[in-house]
């Protein structure tokens, strides 16, 4: 897996300060991306054990509200891989800290059994999210004036609750 960035000190992609982990490669090429040099999966520099541990002891610091993932796109199989390493250990060993990730698939369309971009560990990275931004950036319904999102049809989706219930919980962020 290949990354983009990490930006220590982040408050734009979440709530609190955070550490944010842009990962590369992205097959949904949505018109009006921030960021379309992302869709290439070998862009940025190459993803690490020692970029992870970073990541990890960034976290550790107290002022730090948590991690969030985003892209190019997180739910790529490939990237997936990568990222339920690093999402076990910010369980272990940052427990107290949560985890969003922004992506352009639909929760209960793609990234369920028989979904298009559900495989082996997407249970187990849902069960340990948070918050899921998802939905494709559609240019038409982009709002300056939405929080920790940029299109009308995206949503801000509460995955504890989620998984709890069996249905959407949208987030009070919305």
């Amino acid at each position: 897996m290949y990354y983009g960035n990490v930006i220590k000190a982040d408050i734009a992609n979440g709530t609190g300060i955070r550490v944010s982990l842009f990962v590369s490669g992205c097959t949904n090429h949505c018109k009006g991306c921030f960021q379309p040099e992302t869709w290439d999966f070998d862009y940025g520099r190459p993803y690490t054990c020692e970029v992870e541990n970073n990541i990890i002891e960034e976290l550790k610091k107290p002022y730090y509200a948590g991690l969030t993932i985003l892209g190019g796109e997180p739910f790529e199989p490939s990237n997936q891989r990568e990222l339920i390493k690093l999402i076990r250990r910010v369980k272990k060993e940052t427990s107290e800290r949560n985890i969003w990730i922004y992506t352009g698939f639909t929760y209960e369309k793609d990234l369920i059994p028989g979904g298009c971009r559900y495989i082996e560990c997407t249970d187990e990275i849902l069960d340990s999210t948070d918050i899921l931004v998802d939905g494709r950036f559609v240019e038409e319904l982009r709002n300056l004036m939405l929080k920790f999102r940029g299109s009308e049809n995206q949503r801000i989706i509460d995955m504890k609750q989620t998984r709890k219930e069996g249905h959407i919980v949208l987030s009070t962020l919305n």
